[in-house]
């Protein structure tokens, strides 16, 4: 096949759409990615990359076209609002143009957000009549809504507008959580367009290399590790290990960068937490295999939004392919997994005295059973997770279209 993925992010920038795009090339697919300048997370051009420089090129074998767009910066309202704007006009240009040029047997599109990342691959399909194949990895527009970023009804229902119009041109409707099922239906009649692909494990995490690891502390670790943001809900984090203050064994290990890190740092200098709340900050994907042994348990958490408790967060299969018990601090969807694949505890969301009993608990249970539950949670990612499966539904997918 000849495909065209479309995504606002691409390598060096780390999503799954990269090994989506190398797993096809080495299947033997003709492969034209469409992106942008690759600006996440700093919000600055990677270096290297720029108006003028490396807007072609190739990578993983693939042939890789660059669309301008406004870095993100510090990600204030006004920079988010220029990034996503710019994106979508400048590659629907550049969709345009490759449509025209070349004719492709599917199109691909890696939506994590903004959804109007769709926009140019409508334009595309409707140039040649190519099938759409639409993942969707954030609901919009409950995304702007539910982030308190947006509560004005009249953006909210253009937005709506444009993703049941993306969702009606698409041939079919990926969905990276079974949650998102009912957010879609409400949109339309797409019930036949959907199906079920959820995020497997990275590659880069099933390798072990030689990184030397900063210094950790001794006793229990309840490690965290991705992004720092608004959306992890750091303020019960913290306030669950201002709870634990006293309980000297028990450590909080945060390996990751991001907007809240600041505030994190602050919140344990404030209420004297150096001794039990660490920051290692950001280190390379290759080297978290590594930083995933040296923990007790995983923790993943996410604030109590509608969204939320529809979402499955990338980290829960990087967590369960460790080997180590997870404590999910989420509503929803995440409870569901936990429960089936009976790799850990959850807690819920936005519940500090409930997140320090859990880590009290688990501190005290027994080496046995918390090995146990890694072990589960590694079949259960082995069984549903696995990047080979997906692929190959994936490819049988676009090649079966009319």
């Amino acid at each position: 096949m000849k495909v065209l993925v479309i995504s606002q992010h691409f390598y060096p920038e780390q999503f799954k759409v990269n090994d989506i795009v190398r797993e096809l090339v080495e299947r033997g697919h003709d492969v034209t990615v469409l992106t942008n300048i690759p600006d996440y997370p700093a919000g600055k051009f990677y270096d290297g990359y720029g108006i003028f420089r490396r807007r072609k090129e190739k990578v993983f074998g693939a042939t890789v076209y660059r669309a301008f767009q406004f870095p993100r910066g510090k990600a204030g309202a006004c920079r988010i609002a220029l990034n996503y704007l710019s994106s979508a006009f400048t590659t629907s240009i550049w969709a345009a143009c490759l449509s025209l040029c070349h004719r492709y047997d599917a199109i691909f599109v890696h939506e994590t957000s903004p959804v109007t990342i769709g926009i140019p691959a409508v334009i595309a399909k409707k140039i040649r009549r190519t099938p759409l194949y639409f993942w969707v990895l954030d609901l919009w527009p409950e995304s702007l809504q539910n982030a308190g970023k947006i509560n004005n009804r009249t953006i909210l229902g253009i937005f709506s507008h444009i993703t049941r119009w993306i969702y009606r041109n698409s041939k079919k409707i990926l969905i990276s959580s079974h949650g998102f099922e009912k957010s879609i239906l409400e949109k339309g009649d797409f019930k036949e367009k959907l199906v079920y692909f959820p995020n497997w494990v990275d590659k880069a995490l099933e390798q072990k290399t030689n990184y030397e690891l900063p210094s950790l502390p001794e006793g229990f670790i309840a490690m965290f590790a991705g992004n720092i943001g608004e959306a992890q809900d750091f303020e019960t984090l913290m306030e669950a290990a201002r709870l634990l203050k006293d309980h000297k064994d028990i450590h909080f290990v945060i390996v990751g960068d991001g907007r809240k890190r600041p505030w994190v740092e602050a919140f344990v200098k404030q209420h004297s937490l150096q001794d039990t709340v660490h920051c290692v900050g950001r280190h390379p994907l290759e080297s978290m295999p590594l930083f995933f042994e040296r923990a007790d348990v995983m923790l993943v958490s996410l604030h109590d939004t509608t969204i939320f408790r529809l979402t499955l967060p990338a980290k829960f299969q990087a967590y369960m392919n460790s080997g180590k018990p997870i404590l999910a601090v989420v509503n929803g969807e995440g409870q569901s997994v936990i429960e089936k694949a009976q790799c850990g505890l959850h807690s819920p969301a936005e519940n500090p005295e409930l997140l320090a009993e859990r880590l009290i608990q688990l501190s005290q249970t027994d080496k046995a059973t918390l090995t146990e539950w890694g072990e589960n949670g590694r079949r259960y990612c082995q069984q549903n997770f696995d990047l080979n499966k997906q692929m190959e539904r994936l490819i049988n997918l676009m090649s079966n279209h009319p």
